[in-house]
């Protein structure tokens, strides 16, 4: 069995299962900090590659950095270098009417000491709120940042064909958008699947299996509500919402179950399968803080979903439609209940600062 893989740019090739890192982030309960580090070889020496993390994860890019320096100082340069890793740059809500091109510069250098190289592989663009300021000057900037040698390629996330367009129409060479993807919510076949493949885009997908909840852990349980210190699963808890009542989720997990037994392998692992195997998919990505469920993550490349399995999920998504609408856009709104949740200030800390002053 081997991990598959695909170029997102001609030469650019990252594996099809990539390691989440929101999940170290605050908010997501206790890290071992140096266990997380210690275990990210074990998915690199397995073949996941690529690692997804971004600059307001607090904490994440600095573990990642840890990690390839001690890679690269007990193993070589040759080996650290396989490693990919996907950043993003998303500069706080309240900056973003006076954010100055000298600030996201100052975001990009900073991401690049934290992560211990000398170019960033992909650098995934997000702007909370398009009508304040002017956002194509964070795109500007990193298109300055990709002829200095700092950052190889440019992507955007949670945002639709409409958010990102306008860029591309402006000339920036866009290679993928990050956006939630999942049997729970397909709002990314509301269009944006078919226009990326017009464009050259393909999709880096999150929330694949809903922060933990597409998993064996809720196969029977009863509904939970909403009582999380969690964020994650408060997030999810509110996209099964969507997805129908709690009831129709255990169908879900059933069928899902049942095509794992058939298999061999997982519910996760059939819940993963299935969006890699969607158009224009280039890559799931599976929060993992350690790697003690790396065996079951690996299951995904050894098994394939036929006909019989597709329409069994097919029956039940044709009555579960899931989120409506475009991506992102429940959570966009910062009064609705998926909105709130959402923490829009944590690029500058008070113990951090890019900013001059």
């Amino acid at each position: 069995m081997s991990v598959e893989t695909t170029d997102l740019r001609p030469g650019y090739a990252i594996s099809r299962v990539i390691k989440g890192g929101w999940q170290l982030a605050g908010d997501h309960g206790p890290v071992d900090r140096a266990d997380a580090v210690r275990d990210m070889e074990a998915f690199l020496d397995a073949g996941i590659t690529t690692f997804d993390c971004a600059d307001i994860y607090v904490g994440v890019e600095e573990m990642i950095g840890d990690f390839i320096s001690d890679v690269r100082a007990r193993r070589g340069a040759e080996i650290a270098g396989r490693v990919r890793v996907h950043t993003k740059l998303v500069p706080d809500l309240g900056l973003l009417e006076n954010i100055q091109p000298a600030d996201v510069e100052a975001i990009i250098d900073r991401s690049l000491k934290r992560l211990q190289v000398e170019q960033l592989d992909l650098v995934q663009f997000f702007w909370w709120d398009l009508s304040l300021g002017n956002p194509q000057v964070g795109l500007e900037v990193l298109k300055r940042c990709q002829e200095k040698g700092k950052v190889a390629h440019l992507g955007v996330t949670n945002w639709d064909v409409a958010e990102t367009q306008p860029f591309l129409d402006a000339g920036f060479d866009v290679v993928s958008t990050q956006v939630q993807y999942s049997l729970l919510d397909r709002r990314a076949e509301n269009g944006l699947t078919n226009w990326s493949a017009e464009n050259g885009l393909q999709l880096l997908c999150y929330g694949t299996l809903a922060g933990g909840f597409l998993t064996e852990r809720w196969l029977g349980a009863a509904d939970p509500g909403f009582d999380f210190e969690n964020r994650s699963l408060i997030k999810y808890r509110l996209i099964i919402d969507e997805f129908g009542p709690w009831d129709r989720f255990q169908q879900l997990l059933g069928i899902l179950q049942a095509i794992g037994d058939k298999h061999g392998v997982s519910l996760s692992s059939v819940a993963t399968r299935w969006v890699l195997d969607q158009p224009q998919v280039a890559a799931a990505i599976v929060g993992a803080r350690y790697a003690r469920h790396l065996p079951m993550t690996l299951e995904v490349f050894r098994f394939a979903l036929d006909d019989e399995d597709r329409a069994a999920i097919k029956a039940l998504l044709d009555i579960a439609p899931g989120p409506s609408g475009s991506v992102f856009a429940l959570e966009r709104d910062r009064n609705g209940r998926h909105g709130r949740i959402m923490k829009y200030n944590l690029n500058t800390r008070p113990d951090d600062k890019v900013f001059g002053g």
